[in-house]
């Protein structure tokens, strides 16, 4: 079963739980007439609404349900996550399979990524444009590891194009606007991936290429690079819509990314649900019981 998403955005509200419920209540509302969903339903609990209060129960109890509790700043982007200490069965075998990963594995692992990545990029612009072709021609020259950062290069000629070639698009990680649009998404994406990484007793810290030391989420970086492009694709859609900032409308258009239809290998369903076989295949390469990473791939114009 899908996982929900749900978001507290609007208006303020307390979050409890009672017999496994969670209840979203009002304001100036009681717990008879507040919002009720099963903990167990939720995948990701996502609030801007400041104003929001909880019982430390509720958060405990999403937890141990499995949700990831995204809590978002000042600038509606998230700002800190709280995601559950895994409850699975074979953790610590599972942390000693990360830790043992060999150098030369780890690279394979990226180059498929980065590979994906710039295909997904490819997929976005006009078939047959020169740049489109480009991006073709460099995913087949990435090597193992990357090291001449290929990814870099095809992401310059990406964004150049991204928005038409007549229109030159300048990715600002701490812009606003269009930039601030394709944060969110990203941010959303890195959530799904961490509780998938978290539920499969991995540690999301423990990266295959992203190795900042500040950053608690660097597997969970390495594996949504190939997702980016659903992000841009969904954002450069809203603009045509005249949807060109973080909100009320734009958000819940990024936030169902994760129900989209998505095939990992020979299966075909909620992008939410293949995240959970792309962390498994995953582990079946750091036991060397596979040499190909699955990761997800949108099929188009479908949302399960």
């Amino acid at each position: 079963m899908i996982k929900r998403t749900i978001e507290i955005a609007r208006e303020p509200a307390h979050l409890a739980v009672k017999l496994d419920q969670l209840l979203i209540q009002r304001h100036e509302a009681n717990l008879q007439t507040a919002a009720s969903i099963p903990c167990e339903d939720i995948g990701l609990l996502l609030v801007d609404e400041p104003r929001t209060s909880y019982s430390h129960h509720a958060l405990v109890k999403l937890l141990e349900f499995g949700a990831a509790v995204v809590i978002c700043g000042r600038d509606h982007l998230p700002a800190g996550m709280l995601l559950p200490i895994s409850g699975h069965t074979e953790v610590v075998h599972r942390l000693h399979d990360q830790m043992a990963v060999s150098k030369p594995l780890a690279k394979r692992l990226w180059q498929q990524i980065v590979v994906a990545k710039i295909r997904g990029q490819a997929a976005n612009l006009p078939a047959g444009s020169s740049i489109q072709r480009k991006l073709l021609t460099l995913a087949g020259e990435v090597r193992s590891g990357d090291p001449s950062n290929v990814e870099a290069h095809a992401s310059k000629l990406y964004w150049s194009a991204w928005l038409g070639e007549e229109n030159p698009f300048k990715r600002d990680p701490d812009g606003d606007g269009l930039n601030g649009m394709l944060n969110y998404g990203y941010a959303v994406m890195r959530a799904a991936v961490a509780r998938a990484l978290v539920a499969a007793g991995l540690h999301p810290a423990l990266g295959i290429h992203h190795a900042n030391r500040s950053n608690p989420f660097c597997l969970a970086d390495d594996l949504m690079e190939p997702l980016r492009p659903l992000v841009d694709a969904r954002v450069r859609e809203l603009r045509t819509w005249n949807l060109q900032e973080i909100g009320p409308k734009s958000k819940p258009h990024l936030l169902s990314l994760l129900t989209v239809a998505a095939r990992v290998g020979d299966q075909t369903g909620p992008l939410m649900v293949g995240l959970h076989r792309t962390v498994a295949s995953l582990l079946r390469c750091y036991r060397g019981e596979e040499k190909r990473l699955l990761l997800p791939l949108a099929v188009e114009n479908e949302t399960c």
